[in-house]
């Protein structure tokens, strides 16, 4: 669920897609002190020390022998991780949350040699719909179809093991599923597959970008939708395409940017989208409380500013991350704040992969729209491994 996936890579987009094959990249890990985490001294432990403890619950069933990373032995076992959250959980009023990191985690800064660390922002956007189609909210929000298959690879031959194939039965063939374009033009119209209607076809465009929405209704209630599905295409980022189009400077490119070029060109608009094939389809979520933020990729609330998605092959999911670098300031276009802080990988992303990338949940609301639209900035990346841990790091 990003935004620079949308705008020159490809961002957070098309969430969870954690079955997309991505090179294990090459990490060097170094060992450092506590006190050489930057802005550690003012930062505040407590909305990360909640975001981990939802990450522990998932942890609750895990066989202990398990390692956290099939490649990298200092990362842990599943019974490590489980020892830190006990011991973390265990009287939350008598020590500060940050001393018990500092007991219970060792810091390991991470770099490689061939790969900049880069940092994009995603965010959780509010539309306007209805529960009925009419003269203004006439753009669908789809379920996922009865016709889509996933069919897991692995089942019949090990080498596909963890790849996953999405289409659709055509006669006695599989067949990619519709594109796009092709859901558009109507492929799906018969399905009776939408359960909201919006009034935008641009603001539901980026609600796919981000994986997961606030829907404001006519009455004033706010229903919320996350991601159920995706049509298997791959994802295209169209902000390349309108730098290569020569429509938009690379210096200029931004989420509003695109936004006000789709205004702006609202004849040509379809047909950018369509370059985009992939296709997003949505649940409601009614079951989530109004405050927390939407299910990230492992199954928890993600935490505005402090939830992190990334690519899961090389960072395992709910491990804590110390990230030092600036983010963009809410009111300027190029003014920019130091971001300073713990935050804990609980997302993914189909454009977020390999080494050292990531992408910060912003919350919802106009401030996170604007913040996480104009993210793209390099950063510092350190892991907190428990000390029971580690082996063969150098100091």
């Amino acid at each position: 669920m990003t935004l620079l996936g949308l705008v020159l890579t490809s961002g957070c987009s098309d969430r969870p897609a954690a079955n997309e094959s991505s090179e294990a990249p090459t990490l060097t890990a170094t060992s450092v002190p506590w006190h050489a985490l930057p802005g550690r001294a003012s930062a505040n432990f407590a909305p990360p020390a909640q975001a981990f403890q939802r990450s522990c619950s998932t942890w609750d069933d895990a066989d202990p022998a398990q390692p956290m990373h099939p490649e990298r032995a200092w990362f842990g076992t599943m019974g490590d991780w489980q020892h830190a959250c006990r011991r973390l959980a265990e009287r939350p009023d008598s020590v500060s949350r940050a001393h018990r990191f500092r007991q219970l985690f060792q810091p390991v800064r991470l770099s490689t040699s061939d790969t900049t660390a880069l940092l994009t922002g995603y965010y959780e956007p509010i539309l306007q719909g209805a529960p009925a189609p009419s003269s203004r909210y006439n753009v669908p929000l789809r379920r996922v179809p009865d016709d889509l298959l996933r069919i897991d690879l692995g089942e019949f031959r090990d080498r596909f093991e963890d790849e996953t194939l999405i289409g659709r039965q055509d006669g006695n063939r599989v067949v990619p599923y519709y594109d796009r374009e092709a859901i558009r033009n109507g492929a799906l119209d018969d399905q009776n597959l939408a359960f909201l209607w919006v009034d935008s076809r641009i603001d539901k465009f980026f609600l796919q970008i981000q994986g997961s929405g606030r829907i404001q209704l006519p009455d004033g209630t706010m229903t919320r939708v996350g991601y159920a599905g995706q049509n298997g295409r791959p994802y295209r980022a169209i902000g390349r395409d309108l730098v290569e189009m020569g429509e938009v400077p690379r210096s200029e490119m931004s989420m509003q940017r695109i936004r006000q070029w789709m205004a702006d060109h609202p004849d040509r608009a379809n047909d950018l989208m369509n370059r985009n094939a992939s296709y997003i389809f949505f649940q409601e979520r009614t079951d989530l409380d109004p405050e927390a933020g939407p299910i990230g990729s492992q199954g928890v609330p993600l935490t505005a500013e402090h939830s992190l998605a990334v690519d899961p092959k090389v960072i395992p999911m709910g491990m804590p991350v110390w990230i030092s670098g600036t983010a963009p300031t809410a009111t300027d276009d190029s003014s920019t704040v130091l971001f300073q802080r713990l935050m804990v990988a609980q997302d993914t992303g189909g454009a977020i992969r390999g080494p050292l990338r990531g992408d910060v949940f912003w919350g919802h609301g106009e401030n996170a729209e604007t913040r996480a639209g104009r993210m793209q900035h390099p950063a510092t990346w350190y892991v907190l491994v428990p000390r029971a841990a580690l082996r063969d790091i150098p100091e």
